[in-house]
């Protein structure tokens, strides 16, 4: 780890914000992410009230000799810690919160440290949606900067389309602002292409009307799996755009919050919405209901419930996954896929989400990933509170991945990348030149560290 001894290094981090150094009472409380798993050690953790004081941290991190790296949440921390933080001032943006919506225009102003649920209440009191990812506490900077994806995705597409401008801190703690207008590389670069161009103080992010969805879920004891894996897996691909879906096999805690019907059980849950009429989800939703569900809430709901639905963990969670995304999903697939979860008693869950739709097709100036090739995404997720229970996890999460390899397309999706991978798997050719491109022209000193960077 890089000590910043220098006075003159010292001194421009503390009067820049609130800054805590190794050995300081409040460093080990400040460089903890959302993933407790992680251990983070950076040279020192910076905490930032607004975007001028982003510009003063980056600035005086070069006086300092030290390099500069986003977060907010640190939900996706793990690639972040395992490239170094030796010589990096990690930006935690948490007191960077608020959101105001102007509902004539359907634009939302998302400051740089706003959780997503921030974005879907402020969306909500306007009856309108925002594309959000399935954890309501995630970072809606990096939810939106990498991707973005959920239930709303086959028919609205990803969450980084739907962004209309960007103000970032430049490598040089200069404060810009992109959009389709100005410093337009830079935005096409920012909608897709990760943490790797600056520091993102503030979003403008385009709202849809929508009230209300028919949303829910299907829940199956595991003795049910394969049947209704692979019933849902030849269903998926044909249903048209307005559905998306997410489906996981998932051994629930025997925690004492955990409702009667689910704790300490192996079930398979199947969420999903669909952005049509009642009349319509009941036709597209009746080859799953003909599974035969123990429990289906499918039914009209407001749109800000939808953030909840997928049941992510709220708080500090200790994780380990792997991910993968697939070409297809024959019965084939799915046995390998039941097979290594069962060889893995220590997963929480394994997960499957549906691709296709808009996700499919490139979006028209839809930034640097306009698309998510594939048909499926393969999610395994093991929790893992103790180093020895990391390591372990590590493991079992990747034989999963690898029981997959067969049916994989060799593209990543990066939002779900929690270990180190090459980025260029999560772009096609032509993007990821054009990526390091715009990072030479923005940083060419590497100053900004991301959790999958574009060199």
């Amino acid at each position: 780890m890089t000590i910043v001894t220098t006075r003159e290094g010292r001194e421009a981090l503390t009067a820049a914000c609130t800054v805590h150094l190794p050995g300081d009472p409040g460093y080990d409380d400040a460089r903890v992410p959302w993933n407790v798993a992680v251990d983070q050690r950076p040279a020192a953790v910076a905490e930032p009230a607004d975007a001028g004081e982003v510009a003063a941290v980056v600035r005086a991190a070069r006086v300092a000799g030290l390099r500069v790296a986003p977060q907010s949440t640190g939900h996706n921390a793990a690639p972040l810690a395992a490239r170094g933080l030796g010589d990096v001032v990690l930006v935690r943006l948490h007191r960077l919160r608020g959101v105001t919506v102007d509902p004539a225009t359907r634009i939302a102003r998302v400051l740089g440290g706003s959780l997503a649920i921030d974005v879907v209440d402020a969306a909500a009191a306007h009856g309108l949606a925002v594309l959000h990812g399935s954890a309501p506490d995630v970072g809606f900077a990096g939810l939106a900067l990498g991707g973005g994806t959920f239930l709303y995705g086959r028919k609205l597409g990803l969450t980084a389309g739907s962004l209309t401008a960007v103000e970032v801190v430049t490598a040089s703690g200069e404060l810009v602002r992109a959009s389709a207008t100005e410093n337009r590389d830079l935005f096409w670069a920012l909608r897709g292409g990760g943490g790797s161009f600056g520091i993102a103080t503030a979003l403008e992010v385009r709202l849809f009307p929508l009230p209300d969805v028919h949303a829910g879920l299907m829940l199956w004891d595991v003795a049910h799996a394969r049947d209704v894996i692979r019933a849902w897996a030849r269903w998926a691909p044909g249903a048209p755009d307005e559905v998306t879906t997410a489906l996981r096999v998932l051994r629930v805690p025997p925690l004492p919050d955990v409702p009667d019907l689910l704790r300490g059980r192996h079930v398979v849950v199947l969420d999903g919405a669909v952005l049509d009429t009642d009349e319509r989800a009941a036709q597209l939703l009746a080859p799953l209901r003909a599974l035969g569900p123990e429990v289906d809430t499918f039914a009209r709901v407001p749109a800000a419930a939808v953030a909840r639905l997928h049941m992510d963990p709220e708080g500090p969670t200790p994780s380990v996954s792997a991910s993968a995304t697939l070409g297809a999903l024959p019965d084939d697939a799915v046995d390998a896929l039941l097979g290594a979860a069962d060889r893995a008693p220590g997963l929480l869950m394994v997960e499957l989400r549906q691709l296709g739709g808009a996700l499919a097709r490139p979006a028209e100036d839809g930034g640097a990933l306009p698309a998510l090739p594939g048909a499926f995404l393969a999610f395994a997720v093991a929790v893992a509170p103790t180093p020895d229970d990391v390591r372990r996890a590590h493991g079992q999460t990747e034989s999963v991945v690898t029981a997959l390899g067969p049916w994989t397309t060799g593209r990543h999706y990066l939002g779900f990348a929690e270990n180190p991978i090459d980025p260029r798997t999560g772009y096609d050719p032509q993007a990821w030149a054009l990526l390091q491109a715009v990072r030479a022209s923005v940083d060419p000193d590497r100053h900004v560290v991301a959790n999958h960077p574009v060199p």
